[in-house]
């Protein structure tokens, strides 16, 4: 198996910086939490605007307070003003209302297709056990409002399913469904095959409206896949970061997320993380 990375910073000098608009998973598997491993494990400096904040554990979610829209934006423009971003990644946004402010700061900010800012945007709809994560009301919000701004749409097959009804069991389908995203907006539509249990492949399909690029990669065996959507939308975020191309930026993040969970481990009663401290280990080159 390759090893995944990203040029370091060297010591003192600051390295990319990179945002991430999602919510906290107190259980750190997903969300926020699993966006700054990542991105610290590629040598990069994670800023962050939370939407939500869950309670939840290896289990489930249970519930989940969202934060003033208002602030969510404030977060956005704090950061994007002082620090400076290379990209962005938009995670669990929870409403209408906080995915209309925070389309408002990205183009502001200059976030998104039409400005110098990548934007990747994972449409979290529910948790891996389930559990809504965004309101029934706010689909419309998400495709034309956020959508139009993404640089590249990363949705799982479930979320696939709830944004343009296409049920993708196979190639055929898989690429229908590509070509019905693209159509909401953004410039490229990825459609991850994580969830098509059937294949011993997990095939990825990225698609800008005139060719396909295929990532097709081994089936991990293990439960443990927590975080796993968040995990490779913010290794395309360091990668886009860092100055690669969308296919370059997908093919390097499905690696990174394979390594992952090749390293999966248990956590609780439930689903452990995609583990990328791998990379703390001394043999790793």
């Amino acid at each position: 198996m390759t090893y995944p990375s990203l040029p370091l910073a060297a010591p003192g000098t600051t390295p990319v910086r990179v945002l991430t608009v999602a919510g906290s998973d107190s259980g750190g598997g997903a969300g926020i939490q699993a966006d700054l491993r990542t991105f610290a494990m590629l040598g990069l400096h994670g800023c962050v605007a939370i939407t939500a904040v869950t309670v939840q554990n290896s289990t489930g979610v249970t519930e989940f307070a969202e934060i003033d829209p208002t602030i969510v934006a404030a977060q956005m423009r704090s950061v994007v003003s002082d620090i400076g971003v290379s990209a962005a990644k938009t995670g669990m946004l929870a409403s209408a209302p906080i995915i209309t402010a925070i389309a408002d700061a990205a183009v502001d900010l200059g976030i998104g297709r039409d400005g110098a800012i990548p934007l990747v945007v994972d449409p979290v709809s529910a948790s891996m056990h389930g559990d809504p994560l965004l309101a029934a009301d706010a689909f419309g919000a998400l495709t034309t409002q956020l959508f139009p701004l993404a640089t590249v749409v990363t949705p799982n097959l479930d979320e696939v399913r709830l944004l343009t009804g296409i049920d993708v069991v196979d190639d055929a389908t898989q690429r229908a469904a590509a070509v019905a995203l693209h159509a909401m907006g953004p410039r490229w539509a990825l459609v991850k095959g994580g969830h098509l249990r059937g294949s011993d492949l997990s095939p990825d399909l990225l698609y800008d409206g005139t060719d396909f690029h295929q990532f097709p990669a081994p089936r991990i065996n293990t439960p443990h896949d927590h975080g796993a959507g968040d995990t490779l939308a913010a290794a395309i975020v360091g990668a886009l970061g860092h100055g690669y191309s969308v296919p370059d930026a997908v093919a390097f993040a499905k690696r990174w997320v394979t390594r992952g969970l090749a390293a999966a481990y248990p956590l609780g009663a439930g689903h452990g993380p995609v583990n990328p401290l791998w990379r703390l280990a001394p043999s790793t080159p």
